[in-house]
């Protein structure tokens, strides 16, 4: 049986042969025309312009108008001066002998021999008294010398220092004249240890001082006693600092209506006005008075105790200026009540009504009877004398010697004190200066430092006269006004982060399209470069 052919049929499912599909391009990226020499360098010059002006124009104008202005300071001699190597404090004082009983040659002698006395009892070479043969017709004032020796026979060895002027009279026997050829004397010595005993008090000051300042252990004398220091220590923290003028305020208070009225003028110029008037060629002084009724003290007891002292002022009623016109302030106040002060007291002698307060004043309590309206001079006696004695504590005046010895030794120990003062300023601007190197430094600081260290200078050439308290005086203003200059302290508060608060929001927007920009730039820049350096390469390859 043969096979046959399968009918055809319309409906039959044909099988057919599907062509695959071609595959859709891919999308490629539409590169920019590429740009135009003149488009690329007029963008590059529109850069360039702004960075022009940035540099150019900015940033001069920015330096111009916030540079700090710093004036030269000589600091590593301004640090000289603070270290005490600029200057050797010297005290040479001169000490004049009068010996009218004497022929030349034995005065002469006799000279020789107590200033060698004279050096060898001295172990601080700054304080250094130099003898000198005086005429009997002139006076300390005359011959500049801060002592003069009066020598006299008499029967004995003895020695006086005369109250009202500098005069030390000794008296000696005849036996005592030393001989020509006479190695040491016996008198020598004596006129040597009372110089040293006379002036004691002012070396152990002066040693006081340059040993509490940075002074190099060769300026320094020898070291004091524990006693002796102790007792300086409390006289520089009873006594004010110094300033060339004082404030002196009057007061009387009374716990009730009486008295209201005193004559407190007529007491100041015959109890008080002496003593100022030898002080005025060191200080100067202002004086005010006032009365204040039903003035009730800050302690209600009868009997003041010594913890009662340091309340009884009521600072809180009382008017009681702390200074008028810069010039520190000693109050003098005369209580009138029935206050007493309890006789154990340490601060004040059984029989005393009165007490002194460190760098204040002084509070006298006067007892009147009940009906005394008026308080005249002669009742003031004894307050004014008082206060007089305590004023010359408050101002630093020594306590042993005549008085008007003891106002010279406290010129030089002023003008001591005030040299090393105006030198540690100075070494404090100049660490300030060096710590700081942003701070402004205007030209009147820088003028304030050359005038301190022209009078330091003087002065150190001149301890132990007027001259030099004058110099000294003037270089501690000086150093103490360009230290606290107003421009200068102002830039102490104004730190480097403030800088950043105010630069950073201004600049931040301006520079960051500026910057990117630029390295924009200088990437296209570089890829052109490259693509000419392979064109080039291509062509010398065909």
């Amino acid at each position: 049986m043969s096979a046959q052919p399968l009918p055809s049929n319309e409906n039959d499912a044909s099988i057919t042969t599907i062509a695959p599909k071609e595959e859709a391009p891919t999308s490629v990226r539409k590169l920019p025309p590429p740009e135009k020499p003149s488009d690329v360098r007029r963008r590059s010059h529109v850069i360039l312009s702004f960075w022009l002006i940035v540099l150019l124009l900015g940033l001069p104008i920015w330096w111009k108008t916030t540079t700090i202005y710093r004036a030269d300071l000589p600091l590593e001699e301004m640090l000289e001066w603070a270290d005490g190597k600029a200057c050797r404090p010297v005290f040479p004082l001169r000490i004049s002998i009068q010996a009218t009983s004497l022929q030349d040659q034995e005065a002469q002698n006799l000279l020789r021999l107590t200033q060698h006395a004279l050096d060898d009892l001295n172990d601080f070479a700054g304080h250094h008294l130099r003898l000198q043969l005086g005429d009997e017709k002139q006076d300390s004032a005359d011959n500049g010398s801060a002592l003069t020796i009066r020598l006299t026979q008499g029967e004995g060895t003895t020695a006086m220092l005369d109250p009202y002027e500098p005069i030390l009279d000794i008296t000696y026997p005849p036996n005592t004249i030393p001989s020509p050829t006479a190695s040491s004397s016996a008198l020598a010595t004596y006129i040597a240890s009372q110089l040293r005993t006379t002036f004691a008090e002012e070396q152990a000051t002066i040693s006081y001082l340059l040993s509490t300042n940075s002074m190099p252990s060769e300026h320094r004398p020898l070291g004091l006693s524990p006693e002796t220091a102790e007792s300086l220590a409390k006289r520089t923290t009873r006594s004010l600092k110094y300033a060339p003028t004082y404030h002196l305020t009057f007061s009387l208070f009374t716990s009730g209506s009486l008295p209201s009225s005193w004559d407190i003028e007529m007491a100041i110029e015959e109890y008080m006005k002496p003593v100022l008037d030898v002080l005025s060629p060191i200080h100067n002084f202002t004086i005010d008075t006032q009365v204040q009724l039903y003035a009730s003290p800050g302690v209600q007891n009868q009997v003041l105790n010594k913890e009662d002292l340091s309340s009884f002022i009521n600072a809180a009623e009382w008017p009681l200026s702390p200074s008028i016109g810069g010039a520190p302030t000693i109050n003098f106040i005369v209580f009138v009540g029935n206050q007493t002060i309890a006789s154990a007291s340490q601060d004040a002698a059984p029989t005393s009504q009165s007490w002194l307060i460190p760098q204040w004043g002084t509070v006298y309590l006067l007892s009147l009877p009940g009906d005394t309206t008026h308080v005249t001079a002669a009742t003031l006696k004894q307050p004014l004398l008082t206060f007089t004695t305590h004023l010359l504590s408050l101002t630093g005046t020594p306590e042993s010697g005549s008085l008007p010895l003891r106002l010279s030794t406290l010129a030089r120990i002023r003008s001591a004190d005030l040299l090393l003062r105006a030198s540690s300023t100075l070494g404090s601007l100049a660490r300030l200066a060096m710590a700081l190197p942003s701070i402004s430094i205007p030209s009147s600081v820088a003028d304030g430092v050359t005038k301190t260290m022209s009078h330091l200078r003087l002065a150190c050439d001149n301890l132990g006269g007027t001259e030099g308290l004058a110099h000294a005086r003037i270089a501690e203003a000086e150093a103490e006004r360009a230290f606290f200059e107003k421009s200068m302290v102002g830039q102490l508060y104004f730190p480097d982060e403030h800088k950043i608060a105010v630069y950073l929001p201004l600049l931040g927007p301006v520079a960051v399209p500026l910057v990117m920009g630029l390295i924009n730039e200088i990437k296209a820049w570089r890829k052109r470069r490259r693509e000419r350096a392979e064109n080039g390469a291509e062509k010398k390859e065909q």
